[in-house]
């Protein structure tokens, strides 16, 4: 049974929600603002990939203490003081005039939005029944592609009437209002959350656990691969690859955004009948995440002629190693949630930043060893698909005894 009333775990689930699109936003916006970031700020593609990185880097510092926190004080508490830190930050980037100050008002965003998820994943943990909890964390992936999807087509269209920087403040703005909101809606931690007599746990629990281990690589490559994708090098290779003008990529942004927020919404939908039929998350992982490795090996061959359209089915496919956050969640007690998610999100997001900036790197690499734009994008993107594939075949081979 849910700890939490209907009604009450609508409320703040939506509270929760409405945080995490603007973290989401703030998170895909440098895919959109890329172009133009890049004449203004003269950035190459190894500054650009720290640019967008530099949120994940900020994002993934705050992980560890983040998930002690939680587990401590409770999401309430926890997520209001770091959106506190997003306002200062998104207020730093609108005004940043140099490549330096921009990055670092990145990565205080990334630190800011950092327990955007974790807080409501954590508090689900200990208020919601297992089923409930597998609906609402695929639910609120769907409201961070809500707000991805607003990152791009929106976001480039209100370029031109009010320009970069006012987007910034207005951000900020929907932060406080958003902290207003879960003060209001979400109930204070209590002890009574805990499990009575259960000793505090520690890091060195989670870092063992065969099951967290099991699922680390997949969750810093083909996880993190796909947030890198999704908000940073979709958008570069639409305009360097396939030749998409700056509204067509963001155009293409949208696309691929609205086809992940409708992916999450049905994983919303399956989760619940899936558990009930006895379909374990390995099994979909283990069947499911294939698709995604003969998708982007299709696209690096495709090169040129591989559009929005590829890269929405790439994204798409990866989502089955998206369940591995909330089965991480569940192969804990309550009184260690905290720790696990967050864990495993350092893990997520560690390779997003690397992905993105090591991206970044292997392209100027490859160019600056003679290869051509195009033939440095592609073998940049078949380095990825490469550590994928040992990833994928570790998951198969770890030995785990945890969960059978």
């Amino acid at each position: 049974m849910s700890l939490l009333s209907r009604r009450t775990a609508v409320a703040v689930f939506l509270a929760f929600a409405f945080a995490y699109f603007f973290s989401a936003l703030v998170r895909a916006i440098t895919a959109t603002l890329s172009p133009t970031l890049t004449r203004e700020f003269a950035l190459n593609a190894q500054e650009l990939g720290l640019l967008a990185g530099g949120y994940f880097l900020g994002f993934a510092a705050t992980q560890l203490p983040l998930g002690t926190w939680l587990d401590r004080y409770g999401p309430k508490k926890v997520i209001l003081g770091f959106l506190g830190v997003a306002v200062a930050g998104c207020v730093a980037f609108s005004l940043a005039t140099s490549f330096s100050a921009l990055l670092a008002a990145r990565v205080l965003c990334g630190v800011g939005v950092s327990a955007c998820l974790m807080a409501p994943l954590t508090g689900f943990r200990r208020w919601l029944d297992p089923t409930a909890q597998l609906r609402a964390n695929s639910w609120m992936l769907m409201t961070g592609s809500f707000g991805m999807v607003a990152s791009t087509l929106p976001v480039q269209l209100l370029m031109p009437v009010v320009g970069w920087r006012p987007l910034f403040w207005a951000l900020a703005v929907c932060i406080g209002v958003a902290m207003a909101v879960i003060a209001w809606k979400v109930p204070p931690w209590t002890t009574a959350s805990a499990e009575p007599g259960r000793r505090p746990g520690s890091y060195r629990e989670v870092w063992t656990h065969p099951y967290f281990r099991r699922l680390t690589p997949i969750g810093f490559f083909s996880y993190g691969g796909m947030v890198a994708i999704q908000t940073l090098w979709a958008g570069p290779w639409m305009v360097r690859v396939a030749g998409y003008e700056p509204l067509q990529a963001a155009t293409g942004l949208f696309v691929i955004n609205v086809s992940m927020l409708c992916t999450f919404w049905s994983w919303g939908m399956l989760n619940p009948w899936l558990a009930r039929k006895g379909i374990t998350t390995d099994r979909l992982i283990a069947r499911g995440l294939p698709l995604s490795l003969i998708v982007l090996a299709t696209i690096i061959i495709a090169g040129p002629a591989a559009g929005a359209g590829a890269w929405a089915l790439f994204c798409i496919t990866s989502t089955f190693v998206s369940l591995a956050q909330p089965a991480v969640g569940m192969a804990f007690p309550p009184a260690l949630a905290g720790r696990a998610l967050s864990a495993y999100n350092l893990v997520i997001f560690g390779g997003v930043f690397v992905l993105q900036w090591g991206i970044g790197l292997l392209i100027d690499g490859f160019q600056a060893a003679g290869l051509g734009e195009v033939a440095s994008f592609r073998a940049a993107m078949s380095v990825f698909l490469a550590c994928s594939v040992i990833s994928y075949g570790y998951f198969l081979l770890a030995k785990d005894n945890s969960r059978q």
